[in-house]
C-alpha cells in the first residue's frame, strides 16, 4: 500500500496566512477580554524592576480577576525583560505580551537588585494615570504598561502554550503605523487622564493583543502550540474546516478527507503539535462556544445544543459534564452571578 505523505496538497503561503487569520479572529472572538493602560514607566539605567504575579498583581490593580494578560508598549529607549527563564529585548517601538501574567524581571542593563513594583506602584483608586520613576542618571526608557482581564478558559489550548513573553516588532507597512498610532493615543490619553473616548481607550488593550498574536504567528515558527498547529499546512486545512463548521458531525476519517490526508497524519500531526486528538480539540471548542452562549440567560439549553453540533439537549449536557464536571445549568448560574 501506498503511504499518505505528510503533506499532500500545498497551499500558497498567502492562502495559508489568510486561513490561520480567519481561524485566530475566530477563536479571540470567543474569548471576552477588558483592559485597560494603568502606568507610565520612566527608568534611567541602571534600573530593574520586579513585577509579581497575575493573582498579586491583579490585587494591586485591584481588577477583581485573577487571569491577567500585561504587556508593555516601549515608547523609547530598550530594556531586558525575563519571566519563567525566558529572556527578550524590547526597543523602541516594540511591545511586549506576558499573555500568562507571570512574574516577571525587567531592566537595563541588568536584571539584579530589581525594586518590587508594589513599592512603587500606588494603591488604586487613581486621580491620575501612575508614573513609575526609577532614576540612575543613564540612558532613559519610557514604557506605557497595560493589562487584559479575560474569562477562565474552557479551550486552554489557545493561550495555554504561549510562552511566558514574547516580543512583536512590527514591520514597516500599514501594521506598524496603526500599532504607532495606538501606541500614540494610548500615551495621550493617558496623560490626559483618559478624560477622552473611555470606550475606545478600554477596547484599545484588546485590540492590540489581537494585533500582536496576528504578527506574532507571522514572524515566528514555533514547534508546538496552537499558533504552530495553525500555520502547519496539513492541521491549518484541519482546523479551518473545524472552525467554518463546528455544527458539523465530524469524525477522524471525514476530517482526514477533507483536509487533504491521512486519518493516521492527522492524528499524529494533533497529538505533536496541540497534545490532543482532532476529536477532543472539537469538542474542547464547542464547550468554549458553548460557555459564550450560557451567558444568555434567556437561551433555551436545546437552542444552545444545537448551535454547538448536537441533536439533543441531553447528548449536549453529557458532553459538557464531561469535560467540565457540572452541568449546563449549574455553569450558567455560576458564570452569571460572579
Amino acid at each position: 500500500m501506498i503511504g499518505t505523505p505528510d503533506t499532500l496538497i500545498g497551499q500558497p503561503a498567502d492562502s495559508r496566512r489568510e486561513g490561520s487569520k480567519d481561524v485566530l479572529l475566530d477563536v479571540l472572538s470567543q474569548v471576552r477580554l477588558s483592559g485597560a493602560v494603568f502606568l507610565l514607566g520612566e527608568y534611567r539605567a541602571p534600573w530593574a524592576l520586579d513585577s509579581p504575579e497575575a493573582e498579586d498583581m491583579a490585587k494591586l490593580l485591584a481588577t477583581g480577576s485573577k487571569r491577567l494578560i500585561l504587556f508593555h508598549i516601549v515608547q523609547e529607549g530598550c530594556f531586558r525583560i525575563s519571566a519563567r527563564g525566558i529572556q527578550v529585548e524590547g526597543q523602541e517601538g516594540d511591545l511586549i505580551v506576558l499573555p500568562h501574567g507571570d512574574r516577571h524581571l525587567m531592566g537595563n542593563p541588568a536584571l539584579s537588585d530589581a525594586t518590587p513594583a508594589s513599592e512603587l506602584v500606588p494603591p488604586p483608586p487613581w486621580q491620575s494615570l501612575p508614573v513609575v520613576r526609577i532614576d540612575g542618571g543613564g540612558e532613559t526608557t519610557r514604557l506605557v504598561c497595560g493589562y487584559l482581564t479575560c474569562d477562565q478558559l474552557l479551550f486552554n489550548v489557545f493561550l495555554q502554550r504561549l510562552p511566558p513573553v514574547f516580543c512583536v516588532r512590527p514591520r514597516a507597512g500599514a501594521a506598524t503605523e496603526w500599532m504607532q498610532a495606538c501606541f500614540t493615543y494610548a500615551l495621550g490619553e493617558s496623560v490626559n487622564a483618559g478624560q477622552g473616548n473611555r470606550l475606545l481607550m478600554a477596547r484599545l488593550p484588546e485590540l492590540l493583543f489581537i494585533e500582536a498574536l496576528r504578527l506574532y504567528s507571522e514572524q515566528i515558527s514555533p514547534d508546538t502550540g496552537w499558533l504552530a498547529a495553525v500555520g502547519d499546512p496539513v492541521l491549518g486545512r484541519a482546523l479551518g474546516l473545524i472552525h467554518a463548521e463546528p455544527t458539523k458531525k465530524w469524525n477522524n476519517e471525514e476530517l482526514a478527507r477533507c483536509a487533504a490526508t491521512s486519518r493516521s497524519v492527522l492524528d499524529e500531526r494533533f497529538r505533536k503539535l496541540l497534545g490532543q486528538s482532532p476529536m477532543r480539540y472539537l469538542t474542547e471548542w464547542r464547550m468554549q462556544m458553548a460557555a459564550d452562549l450560557l451567558r444568555d440567560r434567556k437561551m433555551k439549553l436545546l437552542a444552545i445544543a444545537e448551535r454547538c453540533g448536537y441533536g439533543s439537549e441531553e447528548a449536549f449536557s453529557r458532553a459538557f459534564h464531561r469535560c467540565l464536571g457540572v452541568s449546563p445549568a449549574q455553569w450558567r448560574e455560576t458564570a452569571l452571578s460572579a
